[in-house]
């Protein structure tokens, strides 16, 4: 699969503004600065932008608990992002839904919810619009390992297959649902096992390797925009922070984290750039420098930003 320096370098920005979003927010989360649950994506950037590079302003994303990557990688304002986590006004939800509620139709991000396996009917539902309306468009959910064994995944994934959705199923396999390992949860080692019960494809790939899910996605949307129906595709990756920021992670090792970290999403594919002199350690430093300053920028903007008025208490949470 051909694709242009300028594309690859997108994905390596995005990759890296991820990255640095959430690691201020844990760092500012830590200081007391920011209210709420946080559950931070770091490790696990491949999948979002490996995914979303694939789509178009007809597609939909459905996204989960863990969603900052996603919006990130869908093209979200890291401003209205930063401000709402902050809880205030300017946020995606004028500082009332916070970290865990962040949405943004007109680009097609559907929200991340505090639910597990909230996002599979909505994925499937955005689908069927998609297919009444015959534009083309397909969803995509994001879903962990754990909301695999929910009713929500199953419900989806037979819908979807019966009727020929246009919907690609990502499955965020980072080997722990909460603090329970994936081995104690499930008795298979690939979720994407499950896709033969539906009779549908089912693909498990290195979630770590930007090109592999990329290229897996690329299939996955080709068929789905032939009228051939679903996907599922399971990404086996790592989140390095805990299930929520505070957790004590005590249900694993700091071996096993530290061999993760080894396979860093984002140090693979700078190398990999390299190697191919796409860029040089000096150009994808100074992305990482543009990215940091934006970073800063939002972090700023959210500061400033005031927080809602009282009378704002009702607004948009009922309907007239």
């Amino acid at each position: 699969m051909v694709l242009s320096k300028e594309q690859m370098l997108d994905m390596y920005r995005k990759m890296q503004l991820i990255r640095e979003f959430e690691e201020t927010v844990a760092k500012l989360f830590s200081q007391g600065q920011i209210p709420g649950f946080v559950h931070l994506y770091v490790g696990e950037e491949a999948v979002a932008v490996g995914v979303c590079s694939n789509l178009n302003d007809k597609d939909y994303i459905a996204s989960t608990h863990r969603g900052h990557g996603h919006g990130i990688a869908r093209g979200a304002s890291v401003n209205k992002m930063m401000a709402e986590i902050f809880g205030k006004m300017d946020g995606y939800c004028k500082g009332k839904g916070g970290s865990m509620h962040i949405a943004d139709v007109e680009l097609g991000f559907l929200g991340a919810n505090g639910i597990v396996g909230a996002g599979l009917p909505l994925a499937a539902g955005a689908a069927f619009a998609n297919k009444y309306l015959n534009n083309n468009g397909v969803a995509v959910c994001f879903f962990g390992d754990g909301a695999s064994n929910r009713a929500t995944f199953h419900e989806a994934l037979n819908l979807a297959s019966i009727w020929k959705l246009p919907v690609i199923f990502v499955c965020e396999n980072n080997m722990y649902g909460i603090s329970m390992c994936q081995k104690r949860h499930q008795n298979i080692a690939d979720v994407a096992d499950r896709a033969v019960a539906y009779g549908i494809p089912g693909v498990s790939v290195d979630g770590n390797d930007l090109m592999a899910v990329y290229e897996a996605t690329a299939e996955a949307v080709k068929r789905a925009r032939a009228g051939d129906g679903p996907t599922l595709i399971e990404c086996k990756t790592y989140r390095y922070r805990g299930h929520f920021e505070g957790d004590a992670c005590v249900y694993r090792c700091e071996e096993e984290v530290n061999e993760w970290k080894k396979k860093c999403p984002i140090q693979r594919f700078a190398a990999r750039l390299t190697e191919m002199n796409i860029a040089s350690r000096e150009e994808l430093e100074a992305i990482h420098r543009e990215v940091k300053e934006q970073i800063e920028q939002a972090v700023e903007f959210a500061r400033q930003s005031p927080y809602p008025d009282v009378s704002e208490l009702t607004t948009d949470v009922y309907c007239d």
